[in-house]
This record gives C-alpha cells, sequence and structure tokens, in this order.
C-alpha cells in the first residue's frame, strides 16, 4: 500500500504509487466529454471513474459538511463525493479525488479547500485530493498533465462539442428511437481507440473526423415535424450536469422540444481571452501571455474547421465563432465583465435567439453572484433588444423544489407554443 505524503502545509500528495493502486473519481458533468477524457485517462494508466449518482439524500448529505451560504455546485459535488466515499463501492484508504482548480476570482477556486476541510470532518482525511488545472496551482507527483495527454483532453472536448450539437438535434426528431444515442456511443468508442493509437487528435484528424461523424448523424431518418426550440445557459456546472438542473434536458424532451446547448469550446477560449486581458491589463508573465496566446489560436484553428465542417450540411443549425459573440453585448455589458460567465453568458442568450432558439432557461445556482448580475440581471435589456426573446431564469438551491422550477419552464413553453402558432403577419 502506497505511503502517505504531506506538503510542509499539511496537503495530502497523490504520490506514483498512488497512480498504481488508487481509483480517482470524477464528478460527471458532460456526459459526452467526459466520457471520452475519461478514456484519455485510462490510456495513460489511472483508474478514472465518473460519478453519476443523482439522489436528492446527496444534496443534504452536503449540507451537513458544507456551509449553506456555499455555491450551490460546490454543495452537490462534495456531497457527491462523501456519497461514494461511504457507499461501501470503494475502499477510502486506495480511493482519490479529483476536482477542477480554475484558480480565478470564482469561488469555484476554492471548492478543493472546503472539499478537503468536508473530508477530514467526515474521517476521510487519508483520502487525496487531486486538483486538475492548467495554471499550476497545486502539483502531484502521480498525477501530470502532460502536452500529450492535454491535446487529447481539448480534442474531446471538440468532439464532445459536436456529438452534442448534433445529437440534440435529431434526438427530438428521429424516427427510430434510440439511433441517436446508440450512435453516440459508438462515436465515443471510435475516438478513444484511435486516442489510445495516438491518433484522432491532430487538426488533420479532427477534420476527418468531424465530416465523418457530421454525415453519420446526417443519414438518420427524421420526422420533421415543428417543435419549440429552447436554449439552455447559465452556471457551467448547473448548465451542463443533469445532477444539478435536475434533468432539465430530459424534461424539456419530455414537453416535446428541440435543445440547443452551446457547447464548452466557446467557454474555454473565453477564459483564455480573459486571461490575456487581465495580463494586458494588469501586467503579468509575458511568457504565460505568449502561451495563452498560443492556446487561443489553436481553438479558433480548430473552431474554424469545426464550423467549415459543420456548414457543408444545411440541416444542421451551429453558432456563431467566438470572437462573433463580442459585439454582439456593445451597450449591453462591457467585456472587461469577465467573472464567472461574465459577458459571455449574454452573448450566449443573444446567440440563441439570433438562431432560431429564441426561448431559453437560464440556469442559476445560489451563491453565483456573477451568473444572477450577467444572467437574470441583463434579461430586460435583450428582450428590449430582441423582443422575440422569451427567457425564463430558474434558480437551483438546496430549497427549491423541482416543481416549482418544472412549473415556471412550462409557462414559458405555453408562450413559445402560442407564438409559435399564431398566424404570420403579412
Amino acid at each position: 500500500m502506497a505511503k502517505l505524503k504531506r506538503t510542509k502545509t499539511g496537503r495530502l500528495l497523490f504520490t506514483r504509487e498512488m497512480k498504481r493502486e488508487y481509483t480517482i473519481l470524477v464528478p460527471d458533468m458532460l456526459p459526452i466529454h467526459f466520457e471520452i477524457m475519461k478514456h484519455v485517462f485510462l490510456n495513460e494508466g489511472y483508474r478514472i471513474e465518473l460519478l453519476q449518482t443523482a439522489r436528492p439524500d446527496i444534496k443534504q448529505l452536503g449540507l451537513r459538511y458544507v456551509h449553506n451560504d456555499t455555491c450551490y455546485p460546490a454543495l452537490l459535488v462534495i456531497g457527491q463525493f462523501l456519497d461514494a466515499l461511504s457507499s461501501g463501492d470503494y475502499d477510502p484508504d486506495r480511493t482519490a479525488l479529483m476536482i477542477m482548480q480554475t484558480g480565478g476570482g470564482c469561488r469555484a477556486s476554492n471548492y478543493i479547500h472546503l472539499l478537503r476541510k468536508a473530508l477530514e470532518k467526515a474521517g476521510y482525511d487519508q483520502v487525496p485530493v487531486i486538483s486538475f488545472n492548467l495554471s499550476g496551482v497545486e502539483f502531484n507527483s502521480g498525477f501530470s498533465l502532460t502536452i500529450p495527454v492535454v491535446r487529447r483532453c481539448i480534442a474531446g472536448v471538440i468532439y464532445g462539442d459536436l456529438l452534442m450539437l448534433l445529437s440534440n438535434q435529431t434526438r427530438a426528431y428521429e424516427v427510430d428511437r434510440g439511433t441517436t444515442d446508440q450512435l453516440v456511443r459508438s462515436w465515443i468508442a471510435r475516438i478513444s481507440s484511435q486516442f489510445q493509437r495516438s491518433a484522432g487528435f491532430s487538426l488533420k484528424h479532427m477534420t476527418e473526423n468531424f465530416r465523418r461523424i457530421i454525415a453519420s448523424f446526417a443519414q438518420i431518418a427524421l420526422d420533421r415535424k415543428p417543435k419549440v426550440k429552447v436554449g439552455v445557459v447559465g452556471e457551467i456546472y448547473v448548465k451542463y450536469a443533469s445532477f444539478a438542473n435536475n434533468n432539465l434536458e430530459q424534461f424539456l424532451a419530455e414537453q416535446d422540444c428541440e435543445v440547443m446547448v452551446p457547447g464548452l469550446l466557446g467557454f474555454l477560449m473565453f477564459k483564455v481571452d480573459a486571461r490575456i486581458q487581465d495580463i494586458n491589463l494588469y501586467g503579468g508573465s509575458r511568457l504565460k501571455r505568449w502561451i495563452a496566446r498560443w492556446i487561443l489560436d489553436y481553438f479558433k484553428k480548430v473552431e474554424r474547421a469545426f464550423m467549415e465542417c459543420v456548414d457543408q450540411f444545411p440541416a444542421f443549425t451551429q453558432l456563431s465563432r467566438y470572437e462573433d459573440t463580442k459585439p454582439l453585448v456593445e451597450g449591453l455589458i462591457g467585456v472587461g465583465n469577465r467573472m464567472g460567465e461574465g459577458w459571455f453568458l449574454p452573448a450566449e442568450m443573444i446567440e440563441l435567439v439570433r438562431h432560431g432558439y429564441a426561448n431559453i432557461v437560464c440556469t442559476q445556482p445560489f451563491g453565483c453572484l456573477p451568473t444572477h448580475v450577467c444572467g437574470k440581471g441583463m434579461l430586460h435589456k435583450i428582450k428590449e433588444m430582441y423582443p422575440k426573446a422569451n427567457i425564463v431564469p430558474i434558480d437551483y438551491d438546496p430549497g427549491a423544489t423541482r416543481v416549482n422550477q418544472e412549473n415556471r419552464i412550462k409557462l414559458m413553453l405555453a408562450v413559445a407554443r402560442e407564438a409559435m402558432e399564431a398566424p404570420v403577419e403579412g
């Protein structure tokens, strides 16, 4: 058994010996994206498992060990970790936890410290916590993000975005139920297999795969009966994680809607761009600025290839380039507002309205002030600019009832159906 080692400050390290023996638990946020990235780490010799538990009592478990003034996503993730450790399915002496640490001003940067305090309080202080970050915030000898691993993870994000975009536009209309999900699983397996052979993540290989993936989804038999089109935006975890948003996408599907959820690449570009602007305004390492610019330029190349491939199939709708979203918020909010989702949140709402998804659910977790300011706070002005915008902000917190949330969404959908059925003037 691996010997426990700590830093001078008392932080428990994840060592090379632990890599061979320990199972690493990761909260699932984006099922397609994370499944692909899971295989990246499995191929590197890590034992990775995605946590998909979503019972209501997990929220109460989180409340026992996290202050109730803390962000709702932190409460959920920490509760999910503690539930897994106490379930009997994992040996706490051979289990590690992994959590994202951004290093920015968002309170998400403190989740890792809250988690460690909760583990100590719950009697699991022997469980190491790994920080997944690209900022050098923490170091563990048994876990490293090498350039090949990072490249594969980035490719996993892009493939995940494409599969999510296409599947949402076919699943709602497919003639043979389950065809879309079967195709998604097939492509996850094929992409993961390519990664294992050190293929599929260069720009050339990704472009080839983009074309094949889109062509395969274009072959799905569809019944294009008009449906209400709904976009989903908000704080990143609550927007994507079904555990956090009470299976929002499934609920919208049950209401006979087509769902559009903006991809993760745009958010990553927003964050990298923000780092560049911070260094330009306030100073900082020229090397870090150069690296950030290189990453942003690479993202733009992949984004261009992605969009050019989708454009070859007019049946599929996609949102605009990241650079084209900035002009959309002129006169609405400054692009210097970069905390949390910042200006990018109202930009996504405007993007959705302009691309035919005027009915929008804005997911807002308790404790995320930037989302409330940049989300709910922008709605009145957005509706002035775009009268067809039909946006409902939904608060997610331990005390909010699912029935109340879904009733508010149903009211939004009733307005949407009325507008869809109204006769066209002129």
